[in-house]
Formats: C-alpha cells, structure tokens, sequence
C-alpha cells in the first residue's frame, strides 16, 4: 500500500501498533479496578482486600485479636495488612504491563505511564 514511501509504511504500522497499544491499556485500567488483592498480617488475624490499583475495599479482623491492652499491636497489624495489600496491588499492576506490553512486542520491563 505504502511501497513507494520508503520509511512511511513503517510509521504508519507503528502508529497503528501505538493506537492498539493505548487501547488496550485504557482496557486494562477498567479490568484494574475490578482486580482484587488481599493483604495479611498477624498470621492471617488482619486482612485488607484492595483493587490491583490500591484503592482499599475491604478489612477483615479476626475477633481473638481485641483486647483493650492491645490497642497499638492491632493498629499495627491492620497497617502492616493495608501496607502489604499495597504492595501486593502495585506487584499486579507491574504483572498485568508486563503482560500487556509483551504481547504487544515490547520488552516486559517497558517503563510506560500508567
């Protein structure tokens, strides 16, 4: 189609390829807010279930852990569980790009807004 155009072909195939790329991207964005992970500290006692974007939607506390002496260890545990749904979630977010940009034909490790 493009033949005679030198280089303009392959311009127009890797705008093409941008153009699917930012599709599907905008695509994994809304699956990422339905993507759950969950957070757990104390052996399980604490839990934090987030969306793979960080958006924190639930905490589970198991009961045994109130008493009122303990105040500062539960604080505690429920921070270390949102910390760790955290980063459980920024762990998926890397997952799914890495995903994403190979199938695609770029190297996983692609730094690309997101």
């Amino acid at each position: 189609m493009l033949k005679g155009l030198g280089g303009l072909g392959d311009m127009a195939k890797m705008m093409k390829s941008a153009q699917e790329l930012q599709t599907k991207m905008a695509q994994l964005q809304d699956e990422m807010n339905e993507m759950l992970v969950t957070g757990e500290a104390g052996a399980g006692l604490v839990k934090a279930t987030a969306t793979a974007k960080g958006e924190l939607k639930g905490l589970d506390i198991d009961p045994s852990i109130f008493n009122g002496d303990d105040k500062e260890v539960v604080e505690d545990l429920i921070l270390a569980a949102v910390k760790d749904a955290q980063a459980k979630a920024a762990q998926r977010t890397q997952d799914e790009m890495a995903k994403l940009t190979e199938s695609m034909g770029l190297p996983k490790d692609i730094k690309l807004p997101f």
